[in-house]
């Protein structure tokens, strides 16, 4: 009984903490900041794209949109947005997209394949870089 008593004084609590160490508060915080410059990152590489293919640069900005003027980019018809809805099949869509987007900057597969996997690298270069767009 003592000693159960003695436990009961040894914990805390009358604490109004909620439980939240600074330390993952932290890493949280971090974690916003970097998520926040990749999309960052990704818009200003888009609306260059876009500007570079002679389309208006605010399109990136705009969801549903901006996938539109990509498929004008890439020389394919509207109605493709209808696939991108469809499960599986809008990953395969994504993926020609991409090829196509890079081709038309006068790049290959591998930099399309890149521009899938590691975007907020390949979108960047293909914005900031020497390449040029050929129109359809």
């Amino acid at each position: 009984m003592n000693a159960l008593f003695a436990l009961a004084l040894l914990q805390d609590n009358t604490s109004t903490s909620t439980g939240v160490s600074p330390a993952g508060a932290a890493m949280g915080a971090g974690m916003m900041i970097v998520w926040l410059a990749v999309v960052l990152i990704m818009v200003i590489s888009m609306w260059k794209i876009f500007t570079k293919a002679g389309k208006p640069g605010w399109a990136a900005i705009i969801p549903i949109y901006n996938l539109i003027v990509m498929l004008e980019i890439a020389c394919k018809p509207i109605w493709w947005f209808i696939l991108m809805l469809i499960p599986i099949v809008n990953i395969i869509i994504i993926i020609i997209l991409l090829v196509e987007i890079a081709k038309r900057f006068g790049k290959g597969v591998g930099f399309a394949i890149g521009m899938l996997i590691l975007p907020f690298i390949f979108y960047p270069m293909l914005a900031f870089g020497d390449s040029k767009y050929t129109p359809c």
